[in-house]
């Protein structure tokens, strides 16, 4: 699977770049159709510690799958935007099997 990265208001280092395809590369073991991913990471201006927003889309046959989360760091988003993606692609893998 290829992982397409922007960054939005900061430069991302590396280990966080790491850090993502690492994470997202899992997802190939539920289900072997990923094309791509397109993963946006944000930082919003807002006083909040809440600030940090990824967004992922899944490049999948049929529908793309997109998750939008926010949290205090990076690190956290992924993990809990990984765990929602891992659910969908099941759900899907499923939904493709039953037909």
């Amino acid at each position: 699977m290829k992982v397409n990265l922007q960054a939005v208001n900061f430069n991302a280092k590396d280990e966080l770049v790491e850090f993502v395809e690492e994470k997202l590369g899992k997802l190939d073991q539920f289900y072997d159709q990923i094309v791509a991913a397109d993963v946006f990471l944000k930082l919003d201006n807002s006083n909040s510690k809440e600030n940090k927003i990824v967004e992922v889309r899944l490049q999948v046959p049929g529908d793309d799958i997109v998750v939008s989360k926010e949290g205090q760091t990076f690190e956290e988003v992924i993990n809990l935007s990984v765990d929602t993606l891992k659910r969908l692609v099941i759900k899907k893998k499923e939904k493709m099997m039953k037909k």
